[in-house]
Order: structure tokens, then sequence, then C-alpha cells
């Protein structure tokens, strides 16, 4: 399998974890009942994040963080989040990249859930 080198890929990884969430049973009604996602808005934002990190990009701007905090969240929320995006990156991708998107995604997890105060 490739590793991820280009914008495709960004979109490949994306579009696959969104695929994968909102079939979800824990993860789509966070984002179709409670936050009415908009994919038309927040897909390209993901690909300039994850571009950003994994690319080298500096396309996005934005603070995330803001429109997760009226979202009802829970510790087991992040975990199948990370969870679906590890699968999704091991179904696609192999590599360096494809190694730090992983681990840059239990990073964000992380700090997104620290500052929720999901974390003990």
């Amino acid at each position: 399998m490739p590793d991820i080198t280009t914008e495709d890929d960004i979109k490949t990884l994306v579009d696959g974890f969104y695929a994968r969430a909102l079939a979800d049973p824990l993860l789509k009604p966070v984002f179709v009942d409670f936050a009415h996602i908009d994919l038309s808005h927040h897909l390209p934002q993901l690909y300039d994040f994850w571009s950003g990190i994994l690319l080298g990009t500096s396309r996005y701007r934005g603070f995330p963080m803001r429109k997760h905090f009226p979202l009802p969240l829970t510790i087991d929320h992040f975990g199948r989040w990370l969870e679906l995006f590890h699968e999704t990156v091991d179904a696609h991708f192999e590599g360096p990249t494809a190694d730090t998107a992983k681990r840059h995604s239990l990073h964000v997890g992380r700090v997104f859930a620290g500052r929720l105060g999901l974390l003990e």
C-alpha cells in the first residue's frame, strides 16, 4: 500500500474516515443529529487541517476547539474516533506519513478530550 504523499491521499483519508464515522452508531448522532454537520463546508477544512500536518501545507485557518465545546461528547466518543481514524489509515496507507497521521490523531484526541474536561 502507498504512503500518504498527495492531496488526493488526504482526501481519501478524510473522506474514508467520515464515511465510517457517519455510519457509526456512537458517532453518527453527534455529527448528524446534534451538530447537523455540513460536509460541503466541513470536509474542505479537514483536508486543509490534515494537509498541513502531513504534507506541510499552511492553508488551515480555524479554531477547532470552539466548535466542539457544545457537543455532547464523552471519552468513549474520542476512543471510537481514534479507532475509526486508525482503521481508515490502515485500510488505505502504510509508511512513515501514515504512522505520523496515527500518532498525531492520538495527540489531537488527547488535547481535545483534555480541554473538554474528559480526562482525569
